[in-house]
C-alpha cells in the first residue's frame, strides 16, 4: 500500500485548500462558514481555468506554475487593502483577515474532506484496477494518460490517432494537474483523484447545507453532517426493499413487491450485488455517489459534482446578497457564475444547463428584486412595464366591479421576475460559453453524430413505485418539509393537492407529475411567501430535472432510448437535493430552536419524538446498501495486498501483456499505433472481416487505453464523437491494414503510424482471413524487448517504407 503516496496528496490538497479560503470568504462572506468547504474547489477551478486556457499554447509543468501563481496572487489580492495597493503601499485588509473562517470551523470541515478522502482510498485499495469490464475506466485512464503525455490542449484522442479528444476532459485534467502537481504516475494519480474529488464533493456539500442551515437558524453542524452522509454513505432504497421482501412471507411479499412493480421471486432468490441498486429503473441508470465511487469510474458525472455544489453556493451568495449591493451581485453574476459554468462545460456538459438554472432560481425567488440588476434606464422600464399592466388589470377589474390596484401590482410584479431573471441569467451563460469555447467549439464542430431532442412514450416514462424506489428517501423529506411549510393553515387542502396531481399524472401518463409536480409547486409558493430558505430552491431545482427526463431525452449514440439521459440527470439531482435534505432533517430534529410548525403533529414532545424516528429510519434504511456493498467489496479477493495501482491486475490477469505495455508506455510523446478496432458492429463489412474485439472486454485497445499512445481506430464509442461515416471508415482501413501489405504501408504513410500491436485480438479478428506477417514489410521490424508469446510489437520506419504500388494489394 502505497501510504507515503496518500500522505503527500492529503498535504497537497489540503495546501491548495488552504490557499483557497481567502478567495472563498471574499466569495461567501455572509456564509456561516465564510465558504471554507469550496475552498478546494475554488483552487481546482482556478488552476483547472488557466491550465484549460495557457494549454493551447503549451502544457505541462510550465503551465501548472503559471496557474498555482495565479492563484496565489489572486489569494493574496483578497487579504490585501486596494486602497494602499492604489497608494503604491502594501497592507493587509483588516476587514478582510477578520472576514476568514473561524479555526474551528476550518478544521472540521478540513476533517470531513480526510474522512471521504481516505474512504474512497480505501474502497480502491482493494479494487483499485481500470478494468474495462464495468465502466468507462479504460475511457478515463486512457484520457489522463493522454493528457500527461499532451503538450498542448486539447490532447490528442488515444482511440481516434491525429485528432483531439472530443469527450468532456475537464476532470481528468484535474487529476492530470494534481498528478503534475504531487509528481505522481498516472497508475497511482487515477485513484488518488477519485479520492481528492470525493472529498471535495462530502466537504463542499457539508458546507453547502450547513451555511443554508445557519441562515434558517438550525444546526449548521447536524445539518452538514446529515447531508454529508446522504451524499458520502446513503442509497437509495432498493437494497432496504430487497432486505424486507426477504423477510416477509409469500403473501404480503408479492403485495408490496406489485406496488413497486418488482418480481417478488426474483428479488428474493436474487444475492446482493453493489450493481443491481443502480438499475432500479427500466432502461435507465440511477447511480448515486457512493456507487460510483465503488465502482470507480473517473468519469465526468462524478467529477462535476464539487463544481456543481460550488455553482449551488454561489446562487446561495446571490440569492442572499440585499438589494443595495447591486455591485457584488452583478459579480456574482456576470463575473464568477460565468468561470464556473464556462468550466461546468469541460467538466460535464450535460451539468453546465443547471449551473444557469440554479442562478435563475435565485435571482428569481430572492428577496432582491431581479430587475435591480439591470442598468437604471432598464430597470425604470421593467417598473414602467409592471405599472402598466398593473394599472390595466385595475381598470378592468373596476370597469367588472372589483379587484384592486395592490392585487394586480402584486400579480404583475410575480410574473415579471422570472422573465427578468431569465433574461439576467441568459446574458451571464453567453459570457460562461466565452469561457468554455475552446472545448465546445471543437466538440460541436468535430461531431458527425446527430443528436435530437425527443419526447418520451408512455411506456418509457418511470413508473411511481421505481420512482419511490430511486427518490423516496429524498420525496418523503420534502414533502413532511413542505407540508410544514405551505400547509400550516390547511393541511389537508395541500395533501388533497398532492392526492390530485398525482392522480392527474396517472391519468396523463406521467407518473411524476404528482410528486415532483408537488415539490416544483409548493416549493415556488413557499419561496415566495417568506415560509422556506434557499434550501427549496435546491428542491425545486431537483425536482425540475427529474421531472424533465421524464417529459423529453436525448436520442444519441450513447443510448440506448433515455438511458444516458437520465443517467447524466441524476447525478446531478442526488447531491442538490443530499443538501437540501440536510437542511430539512435538521429543521425536524429541532436542536435550534425554529419557528413552531405543530401543525402536522398535534404535541410538541409527540412532533419531536416523531421527527427523530423518521430521521433515523431515514439514516438506516438509505445506509443498508453501504452496509452490505462495502464489507463485500473489501472481501472480493483482489488484490492479495491492498494497493493503488490502477494498471496492477495487468500482471495478476493479463501477465503475457504486461511487459509489451509497459514497453510502450514508457516511449515519450504520442507516437501512434496500429491495433485491432473495438466494434462489434461494422455496417457493410463482409464476413471476411469478422466483428471482433468489442467493447468493455481486456481485448479492446488494451495498449492504447493503458499507455495514451493513441491507435487509428479504437472504441465504437467514437462513433458519438466523431458520427459512423468517419469512424467506419478509419475500421475499414485498420482492418485491410492487418490483411495487406499495400493497404498497412497506405495506412502507416496516411496516420504516421509508428508501432503496430499484433495481439490475441488482432488474431482472432484476421487470422482466418490471412491476415500478413508485417515483419516481412521493409521498414517494419519486429521490437524483440517488446514481444512476448502471444503479443508481437513492430516498429515502423516512415522512410524506409517502399511504395504500396511494389506490394501485393491482395496479401
Amino acid at each position: 500500500m502505497e501510504y507515503g503516496l496518500v500522505v503527500r496528496w492529503l498535504v497537497a490538497l489540503l495546501a491548495l485548500g488552504a490557499v483557497g479560503v481567502p478567495l472563498a470568504a471574499r466569495l461567501f462572506p455572509r456564509s456561516a462558514t465564510r465558504g471554507v468547504g469550496f475552498a478546494l474547489p475554488v483552487s481546482a477551478l482556478t488552476v483547472a481555468v488557466v491550465a484549460f486556457w495557457a494549454g493551447r499554447v503549451t502544457f505541462g509543468p510550465l503551465v501548472l506554475a503559471l496557474a498555482l501563481l495565479v492563484l496565489v496572487a489572486l489569494a493574496a489580492l483578497a487579504l490585501l487593502d486596494r486602497d494602499a495597493l492604489r497608494a503604491g503601499e502594501v497592507a493587509l485588509d483588516e476587514d478582510a483577515v477578520a472576514g476568514l473562517p473561524d479555526r474551528t470551523v476550518a478544521a472540521e470541515t478540513a476533517a470531513v474532506f480526510v474522512l471521504g478522502f481516505c474512504l474512497v482510498v480505501l474502497i480502491r485499495a482493494f479494487d483499485p484496477g481500470v478494468d474495462p469490464s464495468a465502466g468507462e475506466k479504460f475511457l478515463d485512464y486512457g484520457i489522463l494518460k493522454s493528457l500527461l503525455r499532451a503538450s498542448a490542449l486539447p490532447p490528442e484522442d488515444m482511440w481516434f490517432a491525429g485528432e483531439p479528444v472530443r469527450y468532456y476532459y475537464g476532470g481528468h485534467l484535474l487529476a492530470a494537474l494534481w498528478s503534475m502537481l504531487t509528481a505522481t504516475p498516472a497508475r497511482f494519480g487515477y485513484n488518488l483523484a477519485l479520492a481528492g474529488v470525493f472529498g471535495m464533493l462530502v466537504a463542499a456539500v457539508y458546507d453547502l447545507a450547513g451555511s443554508v442551515a445557519a441562515s434558517r437558524d438550525r444546526s449548521r453542524r447536524i445539518a452538514g453532517a446529515l447531508a454529508a452522509f446522504l451524499v458520502g454513505v446513503a442509497a437509495n432504497l432498493y437494497t432496504a426493499g430487497w432486505v424486507l421482501l426477504r423477510t416477509l412471507p409469500p403473501g404480503p411479499r408479492a403485495t408490496v413487491a406489485s406496488l413497486f412493480g418488482l418480481d417478488a421471486q426474483e428479488v428474493v432468490t436474487r444475492e446482493f450485488s453493489y450493481w443491481t441498486a443502480s438499475r432500479v429503473i427500466p432502461g435507465t441508470i440511477n447511480e448515486f455517489p457512493l456507487f460510483a465511487w465503488l465502482n470507480g469510474d473517473l468519469h465526468a458525472h462524478m467529477t462535476m459534482t464539487p463544481f456543481l455544489l460550488l455553482g449551488a453556493a454561489l446562487a446561495f451568495a446571490l440569492y442572499r446578497t440585499p438589494e443595495t449591493e447591486t455591485r457584488r451581485r452583478r459579480l456574482l453574476l456576470f463575473g464568477v457564475i460565468p468561470v464556473v459554468g464556462g468550466f461546468q462545460a469541460v467538466l460535464d456538459t450535460w451539468s453546465f444547463p443547471s449551473v444557469f438554472g440554479l442562478a435563475w432560481l435565485a435571482v428569481a425567488a430572492a428577496p432582491a428584486a431581479p430587475r435591480t440588476l439591470l442598468p437604471a434606464a432598464l430597470s425604470a422600464r421593467v417598473d414602467a412595464l409592471v405599472d402598466g399592466v398593473s394599472d390595466a388589470d385595475t381598470e378592468t377589474a373596476t370597469d367588472g366591479g372589483g379587484g384592486g390596484s395592490a392585487g394586480a401590482r402584486l400579480l404583475a410584479d410575480e410574473v415579471a421576475r422570472p422573465v427578468v431573471a431569465a433574461a439576467l441569467v441568459a446574458g451571464a451563460g453567453v459570457l460562461a460559453v466565452v469561457v468554455a469555447s475552446p472545448f465546445l467549439l471543437g466538440a460541436v464542430t468535430g461531431s458527425g453524430s446527430e443528436r435530437t431532442l425527443a419526447l418520451l412514450t408512455v411506456e418509457m416514462r418511470s413508473s411511481l413505485g421505481r420512482l419511490a424506489l430511486v427518490h423516496g428517501a429524498f420525496l418523503a423529506t420534502f414533502v413532511v418539509g413542505l407540508l410544514a411549510a405551505v400547509g400550516r393553515e390547511r393541511p389537508l387542502a395541500v395533501l388533497a393537492g398532492l392526492a390530485a396531481l398525482t392522480l392527474a399524472g396517472l391519468v396523463v401518463g406521467v407518473p411524476a407529475l404528482g410528486p415532483f409536480g408537488f415539490l416544483l409547486l409548493a416549493g415556488w409558493v413557499a419561496l415566495r411567501t417568506d415560509r422556506a430558505g434557499f434550501e427549496t430552491v435546491l428542491i425545486v431545482g431537483g425536482a425540475g430535472l427529474v421531472l424533465l427526463v421524464e417529459v423529453v431525452f436525448l436520442n444519441e449514440q450513447a443510448g440506448p432510448g433515455r438511458m444516458n439521459t437520465v443517467f447524466k440527470t441524476y447525478a446531478q439531482v442526488w447531491p442538490l437535493w443530499a443538501a437540501a435534505a440536510g437542511v430539512v432533517l435538521a429543521g425536524m430534529l429541532r436542536v435550534v430552536p425554529r419557528p413552531d410548525a405543530s401543525v402536522l403533529w398535534p404535541g410538541e414532545g409527540t412532533r419531536d419524538v416523531l421527527a427523530s424516528v423518521f430521521v433515523a429510519g431515514l439514516l438506516v434504511t438509505t445506509g443498508m446498501y453501504a452496509a452490505f456493498a462495502l464489507p463485500a467489496h473489501v472481501n472480493e479477493g483482489y488484490p492479495e495486498e491492498p494497493t493503488l495501482d490502477a494498471t496492477d491486475f495487468v500482471a495478476v490477469y493479463h501477465p503475457s501483456e504486461e511487459r509489451p505495455i509497459d514497453w510502450l508506455d514508457a516511449r515519450e510523446g504520442q507516437p501512434t499505433l496500429l491495433s485491432a478496432p473495438a466494434t462489434g458492429v461494422y455496417p457493410g463489412a463482409d464476413n471476411r472481416y469478422g466483428h471482433s474485439p468489442t467493447m468493455y472486454r481486456w481485448e479492446a485497445s488494451p495498449a492504447a487505453s493503458l499507455t495514451g499512445l493513441p491507435t487509428v481506430a479504437g472504441w465504437h464509442h467514437e462513433v458519438g464523437y466523431r458520427g459512423p461515416d468517419a469512424y467506419f471508415a478509419r475500421v475499414r482501413a485498420v482492418d485491410d491494414a492487418y490483411t495487406s501489405e499495400a493497404a498497412a504501408v497506405e495506412v502507416f504513410r496516411e496516420h504516421d503510424v509508428q508501432y503496430v500491436w499484433v495481439g490475441p485480438a488482432e488474431r482472432t479478428r484476421y487470422q482466418q482471413f490471412g491476415m500478413i506477417d508485417f515483419g516481412e514489410i521493409p521498414g517494419v521490424e519486429e521490437v524483440e524487448d517488446a514481444s512476448t508469446q502471444t503479443v508481437t510489437v513492430y516498429r515502423v520506419t516512415e522512410s524506409e517504407l517502399p511504395e504500396a504500388g511494389s506490394l501485393d494489394a491482395s496479401a
